[in-house]
């Protein structure tokens, strides 16, 4: 045997040796890591699966109520989105509330839809965007059937420059000023929105329309 091939040899039986070694010292732990990682992926496809049935599930409840009151049938649209925001998953049950406020309104439970728009608003684990949107919602119900504080009360703090809703927010209040005979303040607000190059078209034409009737009437000095 040369001498290349005998140090071949102790080489290989020496690496051998080491392996033997680590595996006896840390084969368990490698196991049981490997045993871990197969545990976890399943759990994370077994929940995500969970979570994307019970999306599903309650997405087309969701869709379910909306054909309902679509067809009418508006009680049994109330009972199935009651039960959506009892059970549903996700997002759907502030959803199922929001239409459920909605509803009332379009049967003409105006104070009942502006405390369940408020009762949105004012819980905490909704996300800000649907909570503003309640404040909105209850806002403009007020328009009609309430007074200019009460629309303040709910949408002012929404007029903010930065705030998306701020062109609906400002119209909410200009109409309900306009309402109460404050004719400076609705003019003041709609030009607001006519000077906001981020307003939408049809806001923007609306206060325009708007502010040239005040104007024209001479309410607005």
């Amino acid at each position: 045997m040369s001498d290349d091939s005998f140090f071949r040899e102790v080489d290989q039986e020496l690496r051998q040796d080491k392996a033997k070694a680590l595996w006896d010292r840390y084969g368990t732990a490698i196991i049981a890591a490997a045993v871990a990682i197969v545990l976890a992926t399943a759990a994370f496809v077994g929940w995500d699966y969970w979570s994307q049935s019970r999306a599903d599930a309650s997405g087309d409840a969701y869709l379910q109520a909306l054909e309902l009151a679509r067809d009418g049938k508006a009680d049994e649209a109330k009972a199935a989105l009651a039960a959506l925001e009892a059970d549903g998953y996700g997002a759907y049950p502030v959803l199922a509330r929001m239409r459920g406020a909605t509803l009332m309104a379009e049967q003409g439970d105006y104070a009942g839809a502006v405390s369940a728009f408020d009762s949105v608003a004012a819980d905490s684990a909704i996300p800000m965007a649907l909570r503003e949107m309640a404040r909105l919602r209850a806002g403009l119900l007020l328009v009609d059937h309430g007074a200019y504080a009460d629309v303040a009360q709910r949408v002012e703090t929404l007029t903010a420059e930065t705030n998306p809703l701020r062109h609906s927010a400002r119209e909410a209040l200009a109409l309900a000023a306009w309402k109460e005979g404050r004719a400076a303040d609705a003019a003041t607000l709609f030009d607001q929105i006519v000077n906001d190059d981020a307003a939408p078209q049809g806001a923007r034409q609306r206060a325009t329309m708007m502010s040239e009737l005040i104007r024209g009437s001479g309410t607005s000095s």
